[in-house]
C-alpha cells in the first residue's frame, strides 16, 4: 500500500502514527559497490545477539520493465532470512531523483509500528541519496572503500555535512589508511561540530571492525539523546515530510487546473500573461481567493 500509495493508505497511516517514534533508525549509503548490503548483514548479526528485533529497507533502483526493485539486496543477505526477528524488504525508487523512494518515510514508520527496535534504510548512492537518506533516519552512515575518488568532488557532494559516522570499508586493501586519513583531515578543515563524525576501518566480509562501528552508533545516538538533538532532528524531518506532501498535493492540483482552462495556457503561451501571473491565478483558484 505504500509503495503504491493505494486506497486507504492515509487512513491506515492515521492509526499507525501514535504507535511510532520508537525505533532507531539508521541510514546507511555509499557508491555501488563499496560493501553497504555487508555491513548491513554484519549490523543486523550484531543487534540480533543483543535481542533487537531489525527491519531492513533496501532502497534499489527500480527496473524499467516491471517498475519493482532491480538489485534484490535480500539475496545478499541470506544468513538472517529465516531469522523471525529480522525483516528485510526491497523497495523500488520508482525514479525518484536521488535513489530514495518517496515512501520511504510512511514505510520506516510501518516498520517502527510493527515493533522493530532498529530500522535500517539502505540506498543507492547516487545523486541526491546522501541528503534523502539523511533527511529520514536519526543516523546516516556513509560508506566509502579505498581510491573513494577525488576529495573535492565529495565535498561538493554534500556528504560531509550529512555523514554521522565514516566506515572506511575493505580496509584490508591498499590505500585504506590513506582514504581514512583524507576524511579525518578533511574533517578537521571544517568548521567545529558538537558532534564529529568518526571514521571506522572495517572489512565486512571478516566482520572486522563491525564491534567498533556497533560502539560508534551507540555514540552517536547518547549525544543525540543528551543533547535533543534527536527530537530536534525527528519533529524537522515531519515538517518536512509534511510540507513536501503538500506541495505534492499543490502541484497535481496547478496540474488539473492547467489541463481543465485551456485559456490559461494560450494566454500564457501567446505572450497575454506572464508566467508569475499565470501561477497567481492559479494559487487564487487552488486557495479560493478573489
Amino acid at each position: 500500500m505504500v509503495e503504491d500509495g493505494a486506497e486507504g493508505l492515509e487512513a491506515l497511516s492515521a492509526e499507525l502514527f501514535p504507535k511510532t517514534g520508537r525505533a532507531t533508525t539508521l541510514g546507511l549509503t555509499g557508491s555501488p559497490g563499496v560493501g553497504k548490503s555487508t555491513i548491513v548483514g554484519e549490523l543486523v548479526r550484531v543487534a540480533r545477539a543483543q535481542g533487537r528485533s531489525v527491519a531492513v529497507l533496501a532502497i534499489d533502483p527500480t527496473s524499467p520493465l516491471s517498475g519493482g526493485a532491480l538489485l534484490g539486496d535480500r539475496l545478499r543477505m541470506q544468513t538472517h532470512a529465516t531469522d523471525p526477528g529480522v525483516f528485510i524488504r526491497s523497495m523500488a525508487t520508482r525514479g525518484h531523483l536521488g535513489g530514495m523512494a518517496l515512501a520511504a518515510p510512511e514505510a520506516i514508520r510501518v516498520l517502527d509500528a510493527a515493533g522493530h527496535d532498529l530500522v535500517v534504510v539502505e540506498t543507492v548512492g547516487v545523486g541526491q541519496a546522501e541528503v534523502d537518506v539523511a533527511a529520514a533516519t536519526d543516523t546516516t552512515v556513509v560508506v566509502v572503500s579505498p581510491g573513494w575518488g577525488d576529495a573535492v568532488q565529495v565535498a561538493k557532494a554534500g556528504i560531509l555535512e550529512i555523514a554521522d559516522v565514516f566506515v572506511v570499508n575493505k580496509a584490508d586493501r591498499e590505500g585504506s589508511e590513506v582514504a581514512a586519513r583524507d576524511l579525518e583531515q578533511m574533517l578537521r578543515m571544517g568548521p567545529e561540530l558538537a558532534w564529529t563524525p568518526p571514521v571506522v576501518p572495517t572489512t565486512a566480509t571478516e566482520g572486522a571492525g563491525i564491534e567498533a562501528l556497533w560502539d560508534a552508533l551507540e555514540s552517536h545516538r547518547a549525544h543525540l539523546e543528551a543533547s535533543g538533538d534527536l527530537e530536534r532532528g525527528r519533529r524537522g524531518r515531519l515538517l518536512r515530510e509534511v510540507e513536501s506532501l503538500s506541495l505534492e498535493k499543490l502541484r497535481g492540483r496547478a496540474r488539473e487546473l492547467l489541463a481543465d482552462d485551456g485559456s490559461l495556457a494560450a494566454d500564457l503561451t501567446e505572450r497575454r500573461t506572464d508566467p508569475y501571473r499565470t501561477a497567481a491565478i492559479l494559487e487564487d483558484r487552488i486557495t479560493g481567493g478573489p
